[in-house]
């Protein structure tokens, strides 16, 4: 797994792994590997071990699953305003 990856390519870092794979290998194989976003960062192991799913079926579906745990700053464009809604 690389150091740094950018959001839209954290699915292919995913294929390096063999499916059906348990959530904790995932997460200790990218521990440490920060996930850049378009405002921020994060480590993509952390955002791992906050899905509640145990196994994932193929890269598709853990990305699926990381995709529900992103913060914010993994959204939209720097400076970016969702006004006052």
């Amino acid at each position: 797994m690389t150091s740094e990856v950018h959001l839209s390519h954290v699915q292919d870092e995913f294929r390096d792994h063999s499916y059906p794979a348990p959530r904790d290998a995932l997460v200790e194989s990218c521990a440490g590997t920060t996930v850049l976003f378009a405002d921020g960062d994060a480590d993509l192991g952390a955002l791992l071990e906050e899905i509640e799913q145990e196994r994932f079926e193929s890269p598709e579906d853990a990305f699926a699953a990381l995709q529900n745990v992103l913060p914010i700053e993994a959204l939209g464009e720097p400076g970016q305003s969702d006004g006052d809604a």
